[in-house]
């Protein structure tokens, strides 16, 4: 990738352990591509897997074929921003437009990119993942990827158009929309799933957790049962006794373990439908009581088309995604603040943003953002359930 003559900050990865915040050229954006300011980069589960114990995703051998890129990148794949200058062949955009960065690679020409599931390209990838990424003053990305914001849309809402993209093709894969829902880890895609499910009026929503603190943030989302694994065993079977012995409708896995994804059928009415968002290696099933409960597991991986129907939902219903942020932090204090302070376990800290433009002497501490109450319904029963632990890689 090309480069201007000017010098920007960024959170380069090198290896596990091993990111530093350095400084190098500011990309120049080639055919097709955009040049973003960025506002705001999110600090995801795949960012903590790449720092603690990497290369997942990242390529260190050979380039990805959606970027060209290998390490030694740029991390960082949830972030907004706006448009500083185009390169050639872009139409649609306009420098100063505010952007949300759709931030998947795909080639276009494959079987699943000509029927619409771009999403399972097989050439799939991500910036910030497979290629330079947003967690840097500016990043030179495909115009395909960023979607113009309206007034109506804050850039701070923007910054969680990707988690919360997440949710809601998780919700989609749903089928049609559930009257009940069963939600199983409470990191950010959990509680964006509860509060997108919320907006949807499902009837009743079971949020489920080890911690005291995340499950309060998600009745302020919307969620109208609260269980605490720690305590109550059985949580599946709990569930199931608080909707009169029949289950959910709908449960959704984002743990990333075969005990959340028992829970998850246990809590599932028959016929019912589990969706697995959690990234679990290896799980055991029952399929003698799968088949007899007509119980169906289904898969959902990124998102494909959620963008506008979330630029909808923010602009003309008011949906607030904010309440899941937690803290905001410059460049500087990436490391420390922010993936040592989410790998060090469930506490306060949620959904972090970095601001790449904020002074190193300004933000290195964390800025707590207060949490929103938002529109949600107040808990109906006591905290209670079985002990599922870990957390989405969102």
């Amino acid at each position: 990738m090309r480069a201007d003559t000017r010098r920007m900050r960024a959170a380069v990865w090198y290896g596990a352990r091993d990111v530093r915040i350095a400084e190098v050229d500011v990309p120049a954006p080639e055919r097709g591509e955009v040049l973003i300011e960025v506002a705001y980069c999110g600090i995801c589960g795949s960012d903590l897997h790449e720092y603690a114990d990497g290369p997942h995703a990242i390529p260190v051998g050979e380039p990805h074929p959606g970027s060209g890129a290998t390490a030694p990148l740029v991390l960082g794949h949830e972030f907004c921003g706006t448009v500083v200058a185009l390169g050639p062949s872009v139409i649609g955009l306009a420098i100063g437009d505010r952007v949300a960065v759709e931030p998947n690679y795909r080639c276009g020409a494959c079987p699943r990119c000509r029927a619409g599931e771009y999403n399972i390209c097989r050439h799939f990838g991500f910036a910030g993942l497979m290629g330079n990424g947003g967690m840097a003053e500016y990043v030179a990305i495909p115009a395909y990827m960023a979607h113009r914001l309206p007034e109506a849309v804050p850039l701070e809402q923007a910054a969680l158009f990707e988690p919360a993209s997440v949710a809601l093709h998780a919700l989609r894969r749903a089928g049609a929309t559930p009257e009940t829902v069963t939600v199983v880890g409470l990191g950010p895609v959990g509680l964006l799933t509860v509060r997108l499910a919320a907006e949807r009026n499902v009837r009743r929503i079971f949020a489920v957790d080890v911690s005291s603190a995340r499950l309060d943030r998600a009745a302020g989302l919307g969620a109208t049962d609260l269980i605490d694994a720690r305590t109550e065993e059985g949580v599946g079977e709990r569930i199931r006794e608080l909707t009169g012995g029949e289950g959910v409708d709908a449960a959704f896995e984002v743990v990333g373990s075969e005990r959340a994804l028992r829970t998850c059928l246990a809590a599932t009415r028959r016929g019912g439908r589990v969706v697995l968002v959690g990234l679990a290696p290896q799980v055991s099933l029952d399929t003698f009581a799968l088949v007899n409960n007509e119980q169906s597991i289904v898969a959902s991986v990124g998102y494909r088309d959620t963008y506008p129907e979330l630029i909808r939902l923010v602009a003309e219903r008011g949906l607030d995604l904010t309440p899941v942020v937690t803290s905001t932090i410059a460049l500087d204090g990436l490391i420390p603040h922010g993936f040592e302070a989410l790998l060090g376990g469930p506490g306060h800290q949620i959904k972090i943003l970095v601001d790449p433009a904020a002074h190193r002497d300004r933000v290195d501490p964390l800025i707590p953002c207060a949490a929103a109450a938002g529109t949600a319904t107040q808990p109906t029963s006591a905290r209670g359930g079985g002990a599922e632990t870990g957390s989405p890689r969102s």
